[in-house]
């Protein structure tokens, strides 16, 4: 009607004149939650009487099965005016109604069969004998109207949406009642609905009304604001002009008393327009029926103020783009999880858990992004997916310190064979250093591959000899390695499984790029054949070569490991390959060996090297 200035037809709610003077005593105990409720005896209802198919095929439409002609009135004047109602049979009650908080270890068996334990924050309707139903959700079994009821008690009420957000979910229920309330029902409402279902029951089912009784505590009903509308405020925000008398007659079609004031006008939004609270609710309402169209639309000068980028810093985009051309699929996970799985992963974590979660297998933040990942290997193996490589970036969640804090995190699984099924090469399954050579890659990017160390650590949910932890500088970072065994075999995944997680904030600020000079004389190569302790780790005989920061030492890496006939017990031959150039020269072979002695010194001193004849 405000969109096309055509009348508006309201549903009739003419008062119904009580016949009998019965009334049932209304006492609300809590008025901070429902400060309104409005109530009517009604007897001597035809229990026979059916439902009109008029009625009931406006039902249907809506989604809404026939139940009998008192239900079926109840939810046809929720549909038609907002309000939920609820009707008693009146034999079944006791000593009054009760508007009160449950008390600590009350039960009610609701409408629906299902016998839940009140918590102490539940609002209920109750009456000397026990609660009846569940405020703003649904109702009782033990008080239902049923096939021989000829008393009703008629009930509508308005409670605040603070007191029923949440409620039905932490039940596991939700109902249009629960939906309305938790939203904001109009609290004039009460007794017209009443007033209207009123006439649609005596019109179906007879019977004697008394009188409406009608609670009311204005202290805690909701106030509609009183908000100032400056005129100017409505051309910088929509960028036109509206005449006094257009501003006046928009508002005045949707329900609001508007006074005329120096600035502009005073404006009362009507009680069940929860969401006109400020100045620009009510110029986005003349936005809207005005017309979005009839905006001019209009290009406005832009400076942009360009924030700084550090250059050596790596971009998430990059890493992402990264692991897709390695052949990883990204996903996107809930960062709520399984309060188990979570166990199962972090045991020595205790989660935040949610106060209103989803569904019961949503109930606690994650502490890693494994639980996402592993569910959606999971998934995929009973789909007979072969080949998983996925990645997931995103936020994990821990209360250390007794705050709750956030970190970012960059995760990946990998499980399956290497490549898919070819002729050109044999099928080989992941393993460790499949996924070790995707983390090194990612490294490479801030070039941290000299500064990161894998050390080998024990780790609950991995493998006890195929973890290791990752290490920046010696402060660990992430994980690395493959799912325990007992974790798999709980779960029920059919092909070992890798993971990673690593800290995205410090794998993301690099060193910038520096210009080296490029040398023309040529270079020399030499490989050392080193014998070291099994235990010796080939990080760390990197990381001694590295310390000796020689100049003409370009290069070094390790190419090959052997252990087996030739080298003795305890030990294993690594074989290193040492790039040697200067910039001004050609190196002599004096030289050269004098820095080969210098590399087999340290190593000798620092993991207990010997050179392998």
């Amino acid at each position: 009607a405000a969109l096309t200035g055509a009348a508006l037809t309201t549903v009739p709610t003419p008062a119904v004149p009580a016949a009998i003077e019965d009334r049932f005593e209304v006492r609300i105990e809590a008025p901070g939650a429902c400060p309104r409720y409005v109530g009517r005896v009604i007897r001597g209802i035809d229990p026979q009487a059916s439902t009109p198919l008029w009625m009931q095929e406006r039902l249907r439409r809506c989604g809404i099965r026939s139940l009998g002609p008192v239900v079926d009135v109840t939810n046809y004047v929720l549909l038609e005016l907002g309000q939920p109602m609820h009707a008693f049979d009146l034999a079944k009650l006791r000593d009054g109604i009760r508007v009160r908080w449950a008390a600590d270890g009350e039960r009610l068996t609701l409408l629906d069969g299902q016998s839940v334990e009140l918590k102490p924050d539940s609002l209920v309707i109750a009456d000397g004998a026990g609660p009846l139903a569940l405020a703003g959700v649904m109702g009782g079994e033990a008080s239902a109207v049923g096939e021989g009821t000829v008393d009703i008690f008629l009930e509508s009420a308005f409670f605040m949406p603070d007191a029923v957000a949440g409620r039905a979910r932490s039940y596991g229920l939700h109902t249009e009642s629960s939906h309305r309330f938790e939203r904001g029902v109009d609290p004039a409402l009460q007794a017209a609905a009443v007033e209207r279902a009123t006439r649609l029951l005596l019109d179906i089912v007879g019977g004697r009304p008394g009188p409406v009784v009608d609670l009311v505590s204005a202290d805690h009903l909701p106030a509609s604001p009183v908000v100032v509308l400056r005129a100017e405020r409505i051309g910088r925000l929509l960028g036109i002009e509206l005449d006094a008398a257009a501003v006046e007659r928009m508002l005045g079609q949707l329900g609001c008393r508007v006074e005329a004031i120096d600035l502009g006008w005073r404006v009362v939004p009507p009680s069940y327009r929860f969401d006109l609270r400020i100045e620009a609710d009510l110029i986005e309402e003349l936005a809207r029926v005005h017309g979005y169209d009839q905006i001019p639309s209009a290009t406005r000068a832009f400076r942009p103020a360009i924030a700084p980028r550090p250059e050596g810093r790596v971009a998430l985009s990059r890493m992402r783009t990264l692991l897709v051309d390695r052949g990883y699929r990204e996903v996107v996970t809930y960062s709520f999880v399984d309060a188990g799985l979570e166990a199962l992963i972090s045991p020595g974590l205790t989660p935040e858990r949610l106060a209103n979660p989803i569904s019961a297998d949503l109930a606690v933040m994650r502490t890693t992004l494994w639980p996402g990942l592993i569910q959606t290997a999971q998934r995929n193996l009973n789909r007979q997916q072969r080949q998983i490589r996925i990645f997931e970036s995103g936020l994990a969640f821990d209360t250390r310190g007794g705050e709750l804090n956030q970190t970012a995190r960059l995760a990946g699984l990998i499980c399956g064979p290497v490549v898919p099924e070819q002729w050109g090469s044999p099928e080989r399954a992941a393993d460790f250093f499949d996924l070790k050579g995707d983390v090194e890659a990612i490294l490479d990017l801030a070039d941290l591959r000299r500064q990161v160390s894998f050390q080998a650590a024990q780790h609950p949910a991995l493998h006890p000899g195929q973890s290791a932890e990752v290490l920046l500088d010696g402060r660990g970072i992430g994980w690395i390695g493959m799912l325990h065994p007992a974790i798999e075999q709980q779960l029920g995944l059919t092909a070992k499984t890798f993971v990673f997680e690593l800290d995205l904030a410090s794998i993301s600020q690099g060193a910038v790029a520096k210009f080296h000079e490029i040398s023309r004389f040529p270079a020399n190569r030499r490989d050392l054949a080193l014998l070291v302790d099994e235990s010796v780790t080939a990080s760390r005989v990197l990381n001694s070569v590295a310390a000796l920061r020689i100049p003409e030492l370009r290069d070094f890496y390790l190419f090959d490991v052997y252990t087996g006939e030739g080298v003795p017990k305890g030990r294993k031959s690594l074989a290193l390959g040492l790039i040697l150039q200067d910039l001004s020269r050609t190196l002599t072979d004096q030289e050269v060996e004098q820095i080969i002695q210098q590399v087999v010194g340290q190593l000798a001193s620092d993991v207990g090297a010997t050179l392998r004849i």
